[in-house]
């Protein structure tokens, strides 16, 4: 099987067999509704006769209840629509496997013997065996809570205040496994001469892009971790960057920052190590 191939296809299974293989993600949980509107979560459950036995997963022991006590049909329905939810997930896995992770058809420009960029515009990284189609997501600016808590304490307004630019998720969605990718620019208006690698902080519910510090007479400046990249222009529009240096496992991001002022549109990857596969 092409290697390429391989790999897409080991990132979908890891989704199915998250709720095949193992049970605690899956069906072994159960909400057995009650009439009264409440529910237990259980492993499993039996009827017997008037009685209701089941597995309890919050003190991991059998018990019983009357049967008149559950709502068998609210069971059922949530039942139903956690398999309905389960089955949307695995469709949208296919989708990204099949949008992103595939080898794109020739057709764009050659970057290795047989294999070529797409002829659309956009971001894409070559691990050395996949083309892979790098998303652009959206970033936003929040105050930081911290900096804003300390001013609140100190007599006067002694720190400078400071703005966040972040990334939704505590990790991108794409995950690349070469410490060393080459990412590929491909833009009419030669927005690649742009673009920079940034390195981002992956907090508890999203990842810190940047910091802008502002004092009470404006904006004083932008801090954010630009690592160096190796620039090549290879045709017009068409730009090639590789990381001057091995990228450690974490969160990056490619974003075009034109005069010192960063576009909060970006290109966001994570890499990982080999061995972290089965986590995705």
């Amino acid at each position: 099987m092409n290697p390429a191939r391989a790999i897409s296809k080991m990132i979908l299974a890891v989704v199915a067999l998250g709720w095949m293989v193992f049970p605690g993600l899956a069906s072994a949980q159960i909400k057995l509704y009650l009439k009264n509107g409440s529910y237990q979560l259980v492993k499993s459950y039996e009827v017997r006769g008037d009685r209701v036995r089941y597995y309890s997963i919050e003190r991991s022991e059998w018990e019983e209840i009357p049967a008149s006590l559950v709502g068998f049909a609210a069971t059922r329905r949530a039942q139903t629509e956690k398999q309905v939810q389960q089955q949307k997930a695995l469709e949208e896995a296919r989708k990204t496997e099949r949008e992103t992770y595939q080898l794109p058809q020739n057709g764009g420009f050659q970057i290795a013997p047989g294999v070529r960029l797409p002829t659309t515009e956009g971001v894409y990284a070559w691990d050395g065996l996949r083309v892979i189609t790098l998303p652009q997501s959206q970033s936003s600016l929040e105050r930081d809570k911290k900096r804003m808590a300390l001013n609140i304490a100190l007599p006067g307004p002694i720190l400078k205040s400071r703005s966040l630019v972040v990334l939704p998720g505590k990790e991108a969605a794409v995950r690349i496994f070469n410490p060393q990718p080459v990412f590929y620019a491909q833009f009419a208006d030669g927005a690649g001469a742009h673009i920079e690698l940034l390195q981002i902080k992956a907090r508890k519910n999203d990842r810190e892009v940047e910091g802008i510090e502002s004092s009470l007479k404006g904006k004083l400046g932008e801090s954010r971790s630009v690592l160096p990249l190796e620039r090549v222009q290879l045709a017009p529009g068409l730009y090639r960057l590789k990381s001057a240096q091995e990228l450690a496992p974490g969160e990056y991001a490619l974003g075009e920052i034109d005069q010192n002022k960063l576009n909060l549109d970006l290109w966001d990857f994570g890499i990982d190590s080999p061995n972290n596969v089965a986590r995705h």
